[in-house]
Order: C-alpha cells, then sequence, then structure tokens
C-alpha cells in the first residue's frame, strides 16, 4: 500500500525547506525525481542524497515566467523518460507586512507563484496523467488556507486559492485516475519563518497556540507527502490535510 519504489516525481520549490525534506522522503522510498527550483542549490541535490539509488534530476526554472515554467515541465519530462506519476507543488512565497503596506507588485508575485504556477503545472502533468489513467497531484497549503492570519493577506488569500483548486481539480480529474489533494502546513522550523519565530512577541504567542506545544518539522510534512503519493490513498482526493499540531482542531 505504501510502496513508490520506481515511481516518477516532480517537484518544484525542492532544495530548500520543506521541499527539500519531500525530495528527501521521496529519494529514499525508491522515486525518480526531477526537481524544480529557482535556486542553483538545485544542483547540489545529487550530492546531498548520494548515498540512495534513486535518481534526482535538476531543472533549474522561474516559474513566474509561464514560458520557463513550461520549458522547465518539459525538461523535467524528458529527464523522467516521459511520464510522471506524482507532482508535488511545493514551491513559494510569502511577505508579512500589513496591507495597507503592501503593494501591487509583491501581490502580484505572490499570487503568480502561489497559485498561478500551481494551476499550469498541474494542468500540464494531468494532461500526462490522464494518459496512464492514474496519477497524484499534492499541492502545498496552509493552515491560512482557511484561517486569515495577520499581516500576510497576499500569502493567506494565495492558500485559499489553492484549496479551492485543489477541490475543483479533484472534481474534473479523478474520473482519469488522479488523485488531487493538498497539505496544510502548521508553524513550521523553516527559513520562511524565521522572522516569526525571532519575534520577541509574536513568536512565543504562536508556540503558545499550538496544542502540541512545539513548531513543525519539514519531516512532519513529508510523512503526509509520501501517504498522499502511495497507493494507500487512491480513494483520498479533493481534501486538505492539516499537518499542525492541532492549531485547526482547536
Amino acid at each position: 500500500m505504501f510502496d513508490l519504489h520506481g515511481k516518477k516525481a516532480i517537484i518544484t520549490g525542492g532544495a530548500q525547506g520543506l521541499g527539500f525534506s519531500i525530495v528527501e522522503a521521496f529519494h529514499h522510498a525508491g522515486v525518480e525525481i526531477a526537481v524544480i527550483d529557482i535556486s542553483d542549490e538545485v544542483f547540489n541535490l545529487s550530492t546531498k542524497l548520494e548515498a540512495y539509488d534513486a535518481k534526482v534530476h535538476a531543472v533549474k526554472g522561474n516559474l513566474l515566467d509561464i514560458e520557463n515554467l513550461r520549458q522547465s515541465f518539459t525538461e523535467s519530462l524528458e529527464k523522467l523518460g516521459g511520464t510522471v506519476d506524482i507532482l508535488i507543488n511545493s514551491a513559494g512565497l510569502i511577505e508579512r507586512k500589513p496591507a495597507l503596506e503592501f503593494s501591487l507588485e509583491s501581490w502580484n508575485r505572490i499570487l503568480g507563484l502561489n497559485v498561478t504556477a500551481v494551476f499550469e503545472l498541474s494542468k500540464l502533468a494531468a494532461k500526462e496523467m490522464k494518459k496512464q489513467e492514474s496519477g497524484k497531484i499534492i499541492n502545498m497549503g496552509s493552515i491560512l488556507s482557511v484561517l486569515g492570519g495577520f499581516n500576510a493577506a497576499a500569502y493567506s488569500t494565495s492558500k485559499g486559492a489553492v484549496l479551492q483548486l485543489t477541490k475543483s481539480l479533484s472534481n474534473e480529474w479523478a474520473e482519469y485516475g488522479i488523485q488531487v489533494n493538498a497539505i496544510a502546513p502548521g508553524y513550521m522550523l523553516t527559513t520562511m519563518n524565521d522572522d516569526l519565530m525571532n519575534d520577541p512577541v509574536r513568536g512565543p504567542q504562536v508556540e503558545a497556540r499550538i496544542p502540541a506545544k512545539r513548531w513543525g518539522t519539514p519531516q512532519d510534512v513529508a510523512g503526509v507527502a509520501l501517504f498522499l503519493a502511495a497507493p494507500a490513498s487512491n480513494y483520498v482526493t479533493g481534501t486538505l490535510i492539516p499537518v499542525d499540531g492541532g492549531v485547526l482542531g482547536r
């Protein structure tokens, strides 16, 4: 039920943070992976993961540029031998600032990467998955997919859109054997949250809100991603799975 050996995956934003943890977990599980990332760090993944047999292919791409996104997907597909079983949309941006001070440029950039790129990549992957009548698309949502948050209007809006997109695509593509789900990380120990963790006021407030009494780790998210990619989740689609230490259950 949980065997992923020999599967082929495209993972975006996999050079660091939550994305890297997912790449590492899937690599251990025997998945051949093409990682798309804008950072040059993507070229160091093979060295970091060389102790394992499965292949990791590096593709440098800017997902805010739609033509470059499409080229990156095509390159990834070619490196995987022309098929893809799993797409994980992990790349994302956040900028914490009061809405009254938020620029339209920043708004468009966050919505562009967190929503538009997810939509376009999902379409490209689904066209390939439809041919084989099976596939897994896993989107990175957030607890802010359902909560308003604070000083994160663009990010919260984008993650709310990811949830609705996940539901909509799951309805359309279920007949093709494609499951579309999302993961909702809570407060995670990643560089994306450094400013929040280091805030002398809000940092302790955040930890006090978590029933598990700790921040989450990237490995906490990777385990759920493995489940959603495995045959064990073949009847699970259109859902958002929180990985938040109980925050949404309060």
